[in-house]
């Protein structure tokens, strides 16, 4: 028998199997996904790679072949559907296979696990007082304390709590089990990582109408074995939760497991506490900051079948359930459901086809569904549910919008506008609870006019151009990251020649200490990436702020994202401008889609709720549509803005990145590749750069992107495999990955 095997090194040289022989006493350990040990090379240094086909006819020379040398029994193998899932990621976003292999893998290494000791009488409880009184007269203190306790506690104790409330160490229980008088047994116990969620059952509440059509529509289908993709697309406060739960119950009915993925770990306990309450201890949940024992026994747990849902970030979505029924995706539209890293797949077409291959439904839900899903609705892709009521007929909040440059004229010079400052005094009045948030934590990277809002745009690609620092912290140029353009920074705005010309940036602490001096009296809490650090730090700042302990939090962008708040009816966007004009086609959508989300979270109880959004552009479509809470007008809009400029959904793209030491080499590398592209499709396709990345070094590796964009599936084929078969011939040291954006098919 024969395995080909990927070798653990994430080299583009070696992306491609090694065949080796399966010897004979390992043949029954040796499977489709198995961790191996190979010697590899000239030198056989030793190496770990995993099997992904077996064989019995040999590729090439029997007497080449080299033999596999172990089974890794420490490290976890791939199950065989995750093999499948690996393989679509390779293929799709143009990574090696071992990375895509080491993607699908939540857990790599085995966690030594946590085992209970039970001590059980190994006789019938008459001849134990016989014995106590035997042990008594013996002045064997000790086991007489086990042994009463023991049956004062039912006959049956943990070792632990042996130790802990008798004070009867281990000797003791050795002795006792040497007589035959107890028996100890090992039970494993898992690590639990949700032990502060609410575990006891709770009723399901009652669903309005448009609720209980959704479910009852949605039970037809699936008894009748249709599976197919939903846009359950509801207004924030709609609900959207107890629907899933009632998808949830549908399918676990059946028999079948299921995937919840949430955006942000910080919704984790909130999103788990709800799920818990429904469906007991049979949730769990995965995610990064779990230590490695929790998140190798949950892996564990789902592999052999005691979990029923696991919910997480996009790593939840390689949860090994072998039987899979639904995979629901809630707030589809956030960015971090595309990865950062290598392959920088995206969790909605993963999700799909993993949908696909067990014979599941997948739901996205959202109250500001992606551009892309809501095309995809439209055409009739995905079944669109929709929601238009606030749960318990709650009202939509009421909607100020503050123009900073009318603030500018009327010398106020504060973070906070005038109606901003009176709507916080007014609630602090009233024991009511405000949540103020920028869209990013420090610098912020684009540059606008203070006095007429006008933000310094690329002529060529309709995004805004991003401020670079000299070698002595100054903004000195102004560059756009999709085509190169660059320009001197202007010392007045070639708008309007006032000369308070700035780079845009806002912090969170420093709005914090702000709303300190405005508001000495207040307790203010902070919610940023610096201070949810620690391993429970999102609960923490959150169950303070639930429970009344603080009157204002201010946060970065995570603090709007799913949270129910009851007391807070106001909710403020301090510098909308800050995301809009980032430097990217979709930043309009995700502005949108946060001032929309934010705006959801003011007004969720009895009290009815306001927004105050701080814009210097307040005529600009997304501002308006928010502000009139009527996002049709937004989605016509962006789709006529995506179809003018031939971007997503409305074209492909596709996004090639070169990671070189050396920038002349990367410069050398991406430019042959655009010149190749050029030469083999014209203008069939339209291709941008190549231009330094957004971030142009990190960790001394120069980044360089090119991007191509293309109107068909075909040519998207096409393009992909002239980039595969150019990477294959050139076989160098800079790296070479690639991002595809393109409408549902």
């Amino acid at each position: 028998m024969y395995a080909d095997v990927i070798i653990d090194i994430s080299a583009e040289a070696l992306d491609r199997t090694y065949q080796y022989r399966i010897p004979k006493e390992l043949e029954r350990d040796v499977g489709i996904g198995s961790p191996v040990r190979v010697p590899f090379g000239r030198g056989n240094r030793l190496r770990s790679g995993f099997v992904i086909q077996i064989t019995q006819s040999p590729a090439f020379d029997k007497e080449r072949i080299k033999d596999i040398l172990s089974v890794e029994k420490k490290h976890v193998p791939v199950e065989g559907q995750l093999l499948q899932i690996a393989g679509f990621l390779h293929e799709r976003y143009g990574s090696t296979m071992n990375e895509a292999l080491k993607t699908v893998l939540p857990v790599r290494k085995k966690v030594k696990s946590v085992e209970e000791h039970w001590l059980n009488f190994a006789m019938e409880s008459g001849p134990i007082n016989d014995i106590i009184h035997e042990y008594e007269r013996k002045h064997y203190k000790a086991k007489v304390r086990l042994l009463k306790g023991m049956l004062a506690e039912g006959g049956t104790l943990t070792k632990r709590m042996a130790d802990i409330k008798y004070g009867v160490k281990k000797p003791v229980i050795d002795s006792l089990a040497r007589e035959g008088i107890i028996a100890v047994t090992r039970e494993r116990k898992y690590r639990n990582p949700v032990e502060e969620c609410v575990t006891q059952q709770a009723a399901a509440l009652p669903l309005n109408e448009e609720q209980q059509r959704i479910v009852e529509d949605f039970r037809n289908e699936y008894a009748s074995g249709v599976r197919r993709a939903y846009l359950l697309y509801g207004i924030t406060g709609s609900g959207k939760t107890e629907v899933y739960i009632q998808f949830l119950r549908t399918v676990l009915e059946a028999g079948k497991q299921a995937i919840v993925l949430i955006p942000e770990i910080a919704l984790t306990f909130q999103t788990v506490s709800r799920f818990r309450a429904a469906f007991g201890e049979r949730v769990s949940v995965m995610h990064s900051r779990l230590s490695e024992g929790e998140r190798y026994d949950q892996y564990e747990r789902a592999k052999h079948g005691e979990v029923d849902i696991m919910i997480g970030p996009r790593s939840a979505l390689f949860a090994p359930f072998d039987n899979l029924g639904i995979l629901i995706m809630d707030e589809e539209h956030e960015g971090s459901y595309i990865s950062e890293g290598v392959p920088k797949y995206h969790s909605d077409e993963v999700a799909r086809f993993r949908a696909g291959l067990a014979d599941a439904s997948v739901v996205f839900g959202s109250a500001t569904p992606s551009v892309k899903s809501y095309l995809a609705a439209r055409k009739g892709y995905y079944k669109e549910y929709r929601l238009t009521r606030r749960a318990g007929d709650a009202r939509l909040p009421q909607v100020h919008i503050a123009d900073l440059r009318e603030e500018m004229r009327a010398k106020n010079r504060s973070v906070f506008s005038r109606i901003l400052q009176e709507k916080l005094s007014d609630r602090l009045e009233k024991g009511e609870q405000s949540m103020l948030f920028i869209n990013r934590r420090g610098y912020a990277g684009f540059v606008s006019c203070r006095n007429c809002g006008n933000v310094l745009q690329c002529p060529h690609c309709d995004v805004s151009m991003t401020a670079h620092k000299n070698h002595t912290g100054d903004v000195d140029t102004l560059v756009c990251h999709y085509c190169g353009h660059a320009v001197k920074m202007p010392e007045r705005c070639p708008s309007c020649g006032s000369p308070y010309i700035a780079a845009f940036g806002l912090g969170t602490q420093k709005v914090e200490e702000m709303l300190r001096r405005l508001f000495p009296g207040a307790g203010i809490l902070r919610m940023d990436a610096d201070t949810t650090a620690g391993k429970n730090g999102h609960e923490h700042i959150l169950s303070e702020f639930r429970s009344g302990n603080a009157d204002i939090l201010v946060g970065t962008q995570m603090i709007v994202k799913g949270h129910d708040f009851p007391n807070v009816t106001l909710v403020a966007a301090l510098a909308a401008d800050m995301s809009m004009f980032e430097n990217d086609y979709r930043s309009s959508e995700r502005t949108f889609q946060l001032l929309m989300q934010a705006s959801g979270r003011a007004g969720r109880g009895e009290k009815c709720g306001e927004v105050v959004i701080q814009t210097y552009k307040p005529e600009h479509y997304v501002i308006k549509s928010v502000a009139a809470q009527d996002a049709g007008m937004f989605y016509e809009n962006e789709l006529a803005f995506r179809k003018m400029m031939n971007y997503p959904p409305c074209g492909s793209m596709l996004s090639v990145s070169v990671s070189a030491e050396k920038l002349a080499e990367g410069e050398t590398c991406i430019g042959g590749l655009a010149a190749q592209l050029r030469r083999e499709f014209g203008e069939r396709v339209e291709i941008i750069g190549p231009a330094a990345g957004a971030v142009r070094r990190i960790k001394d590796r120069f980044r360089l992107v090119l991007y191509v964009k293309v109107r068909t599936a075909f040519e998207m084929d096409q393009v992909r495999k002239s980039i595969d078969d150019w990477k294959e011939k050139k076989n160098d040291s800079n790296y070479l990955q690639y991002e595809v954006d393109e409408p549902v098919r």
